[in-house]
């Protein structure tokens, strides 16, 4: 029996739980651990033998099994090293079980940070997890993570609230780092499109050092990308604009052009532009002769969409430039036979930015006034913020135009993650109890500068713009062109007014804990198991904002343009939690019964924020023989609501905006087009700000599946899971779409009272981060695995993963002013949706391995299904080929790996500017960059 335990375990921890060797195959993995030779060892020594117990995420019970009901899918070293992949979040983020609109690098417009987040089933990146060998991270970022100190992956893709408490809702990353290292290795890449750009360098030196006493594993991480624009690649040069009752792609995307969208009296006969909410206007044309019936006046003439849009997508980028240095060791010490030491120290400094077209300003809401009598203003009209009484105008008369003279907008981010987890571990005397207490310390620090911002504050208050100004004059003060870019009077009075304001971000974690687990009295079917624990996390951040930037609150405005406008803000939260986990053996060895095991946990959570919570977890292992098990778990789910949810000042978003139509119709509701075209200007805040409850998110998640290893087929696993999550009380931030369409379908709905109308348009939308609707999400996963039998030719490996999503279901209900309530329910499953990102109903990765002797080879297959897309319809798949060719030169402890991503050049399909905010394209999902080649090498010494 011992023999076929040992055997059995070691065949799963090689081919079950959906062990991702999916790029390559892993013949050397195999080869140090023969099955035969393992059990020829464990019968000899049978008597004394005794399986090492070990704990698997989702779980805090230790056990011999590596497969149990937990659905765990695990990245191991192998995959990692011969993917090419300089960060863990290049590879966790092609995973099937991974949608919605995570960042990444390619996020530029909204992103620059350089960072990789996860979002498993499409939750959110806030409903998703991420551990470090078992322990929460301050940052979670997984870029963060360096590579090479990486042991395996393991992603659980089911709600693990009883089990690690908050957050865990679509799952958990947990990160296993390399321990009992000897040794030295030095890794160098490099790689770059076939573009010439996107270039990437990469250096790491791993080391360590192990004895009887303990172990010490060290090193460097380094690495670096540089940016590519977006006028680089065929699908991103120009901002393309869909416009659904034609068909008709537009190359343009802004009216904000360096000539400016001018609303005057005089440009009232021209043609509305369909760019600017159907608004007619003018545009400066240093020659047009003026004239006519209209009276336009000379330099001046009717906005043209296809002529004078400005195509600010060219200077944008599509992959953010970044390096990153990451500094770590790992230790642990037998400070006796029964207690070891243990700590972790990691150290994270990443630099990227954000490439974004120059500044557009729009004079209203700067809250500048161009005075009727200014020297360059031909119109005799006040135009922007002011009449000429004083009082604040209906926008009617405005200007929107490029500052092409203060260049691009750079968003530079600096951040610095450190953590720090020390700790004590040992058992009781001779038992079976293992206890572990430690202490967690973090702490994140995000500084971000944006030069090429504007002190537009200090623009109004200079006189440029009124009548006073002195003509000609260069010093603050003198008149200002506004309309012509070109003078480079204007360039010199706007760079007078530049600014490079800053805001930084610092977050601390803090946490103590205590874990006990061990046997706790037999069974027939076996011994029960207990896990037990307790720990306290404090959690705080402070937010400081450059004085210029400081959003009025009244407002939103503030000294620079209100798209930089902040609020500095602090707050935190603290929690104590105690858990309990529980496994029962309820059956063995009766027919048609190998095994039958009950796993039940509870955890108890009191935040000093909004209270208590408990929240269960029941699992249910059934092996009618021992190579099928059936297994099925139901958990509750909830997470408490986050600081910047809480504690967020005035804060304002350009949210995409179409307008709402009438029931049955093609025609838009009277009134609620934009001042802003296709964006609506929406301003939020956190919710104890404005002294708004806010509860936890709370919900179900269930998971019933199979997984089937099959001794007649040695190599090979299968496994289906059927899954589905449901949350209630959803904290979210509702959009200016959602409330617009709300108060467009009732006019008694609660939130016509956070819509501003001026002018015939929504001027502004007003709103704070609250508990609002329900998510329903299910479908299914299905894994495969199977390594050939050895031939001649070599060994080969199959791998297949694959997610069917069936729904995704948005539900938000409202009561209206008259008693009705209405109900709006978004069907995302199998679309690309503005809030959620890409919920295709089919991901899916494959991959085959070859090796033979020192030489190895592999193909993979990453697979998106077509979507239906807003404004577009349906749009087809995408799938991208990756090769990778090694070769081991054992002699010199050498090895080294080429590949070729995107092998055909696969383009990301285009969802059209009005759709999305960068590159025409879904950044989120698809790749950018298209055919890459790279080249890596490993010394071992």
């Amino acid at each position: 029996m011992l023999i076929n335990s040992l055997s059995r375990s070691i065949r799963q921890g090689l081919h079950s739980r959906r062990s991702y060797t999916a790029l390559f195959a892993l013949p050397a993995f195999l080869s140090i651990a023969p099955i035969n030779a393992l059990a020829q060892d464990a019968e000899s020594s049978a008597p004394s033998q005794k399986l090492e117990t070990i704990e698997v995420t989702g779980s805090r019970i230790r056990r011999v099994d590596v497969e149990t009901a937990s659905p765990v899918l695990t990245v191991d070293r192998a995959a990692i090293e011969k993917s090419g992949k300089l960060t863990v979040g290049d590879l966790v983020q092609q995973l099937p079980s991974i949608s919605g609109a995570a960042g990444n690098p390619a996020v530029n417009n909204g992103g620059g940070s350089g960072g990789s987040f996860v979002s498993l089933r499409g939750l959110g990146t806030n409903r998703t997890l991420i551990l470090m060998n078992g322990h929460r991270v301050v940052n979670a970022d997984i870029n963060t993570i360096p590579s090479n100190l990486v042991e395996r992956i393991e992603v659980l893709t089911d709600g693990a609230s009883a089990v690690y408490g908050s957050d865990a809702i679509g799952g958990v990353v947990n990160f296993i780092m390399r321990s009992n290292y000897q040794g030295a290795e030095l890794t160098s890449s490099y790689g770059i499109s076939d573009r010439d750009d996107g270039e990437r360098k990469a250096f790491n030196l791993t080391f360590g050092q192990t004895s009887d006493k303990g172990s010490v594993v060290g090193g460097i991480d380094y690495n670096k990308f540089d940016g590519i624009l977006s006028g680089n690649r065929d699908y991103g040069k120009y901002s393309l604009t869909y416009t659904a009752k034609t068909g008709a792609v537009l190359k343009g995307g802004s009216v904000a052009s360096p000539s400016g969208f001018i609303s005057a009296p005089q440009f009232g006969n021209c043609a509305p532009s369909a760019l600017a909410g159907n608004t007619p206007g003018g545009t400066f044309d240093a020659g047009a002769p003026g004239g006519g019936a209209d009276g336009i006046p000379a330099h001046f003439r009717c906005f043209s969409d296809a002529q004078d849009t400005y195509n600010y997508q060219a200077i944008n980028l599509i992959y953010t430039p970044q390096e990153r240095t990451n500094a770590y060791v790992l230790g642990n010490y037998k400070l006796s036979d029964s207690v070891e030491a243990y700590l972790s120290i990691f150290h994270n400094k990443t630099t990227s930015e954000a490439q974004l077209a120059p500044l557009p300003l729009d004079l209203y809401s700067a809250q500048i006034t161009l005075d009727a009598n200014q020297p360059y203003n031909p119109f005799g009209v006040n135009v922007g913020y002011r009449n000429p009484d004083g009082t604040v105008s209906n926008g009617a008369n405005d200007l929107a135009i490029r500052l092409t003279a203060l260049g691009p907008r750079i968003i530079k981010f600096t951040t610095v993650t450190d953590q720090v987890i020390a700790g004590l571990k040992g058992a009781l005397s001779d038992t079976s109890w293992q206890w572990d207490a430690n202490l967690n310390y973090g702490h994140n620090s995000v500084l971000r500068q944006s030069p090429g911002s504007l002190a537009s504050g200090d623009l109004a208050a200079s006189g440029s713009f009124s009548a006073n100004c002195i003509p000609g004059s260069t010093a603050k003060g003198g008149c200002i062109n506004i309309f012509d870019q070109t003078d480079p009077n204007t360039a010199k009075i706007l760079k007078q007014y530049a600014a490079d304001p800053f805001l930084n971000i610092l977050s601390t974690f803090r946490q103590a804990e205590f874990n006990l687990n061990g046997n706790l009295f037999d069974l027939p079917a076996g011994t029960v198991s207990l896990a037990a624990g307790a720990s306290y996390r404090k959690e705080y951040t402070n937010i400081a904002v450059d004085y210029i930037t400081r959003a009025n609150p009244a407002n939103g405005n503030c000294a620079v343009q209100i798209s930089a406008c902040a609020t500095p803000f602090q707050g935190g939260f603290s929690v104590k939690e105690v858990y309990a986990e529980v496994l029962i053996p309820l059956l063995k060895d009766l027919p048609l019964v190998h095994s039958v095991n009950l796993d039940l946990g509870e955890r108890y959570s009191d935040y000093n924020t909004f209270g208590s919570t408990s929240n269960w977890k029941a699992a249910l292992e059934y092996r009618p023989l021992e190579d099928l098990m059936l297994r099925g778990t139901v958990s509750q789910v909830f997470r408490a609501p986050n600081i910047a949810e809480l504690f967020t000042g005035l804060t304002d978003s350009f949210d995409n905006y179409t307008p709402p139509l009438l029931p049955g119709s093609t025609t838009q509701v009277p009134g609620f087009g934009s001042k802003n075209g296709t964006q609506v200007q929406t301003f939020f805040a956190g919710a104890s700000v404005l002294g708004k409850p806010l509860n936890p998110e709370v919900g179900k998640s269930f998971d019933f599946g199979i997984v089937y290893d099959p001794h007649w087929i040695e190599g090979l696993s299968v496994n289906v899971d059927l899954w589905r999550v449901y949350l209630q009380d959803n904290i979210t931030r509702p959009t200016g779409q959602t409330i617009a369409g709300f108060c467009a379908a009732n006019s008694t709905s609660p939130f016509c009272n956070n819509i501003t109308f001026g002018n015939g348009k929504i001027q502004q939308i007003n709103t704070y981060i609250q508990n609002f609707g329900r998510l329903d999400t299910r479908g299914v996963d299905f894994g495969l695995k199977y390594r050939l039998p050895e031939t001649p030719f070599g060994k080969f490996t199959l791998g297949l993963d694959t997610t069917y999503t069936a729904q995704y279901d948005n539900t938000l209900t409202v009561k209206n002013g008259d008693g009705t309530t209405t109900t709006v329910a978004d069907h995302a499953a199998g679309t690309f949706d503005p809030q959620f990102g890409n919920i295709a109903r089919w991901r899916g990765l494959g991959n085959l391995g070859w090796s033979n002797g020192p030489f190895s080879a592999g193909w993979s297959v990453r697979y998106i299904g077509g979507e239906k897309v807003p404004l577009i319809g349906h749009v087809g798949a995408w799938a991208q080929n990756n090769l990778t060719f090694g070769y081991n030169i054992v002699p010199l402890n050498t090895r080294i790996d080429i590949g070729i991503d995107n092998v055909a050049d696969k383009q990301p399909t285009i969802y059209y500017a009005n759709t999305v905010l960068n590159a025409n394209v879904d950044v989120n999902t698809y790749d950018t960059i298209g055919r890459y080649y790279w080249a890596r090498i490993n010394v071992k010494f």
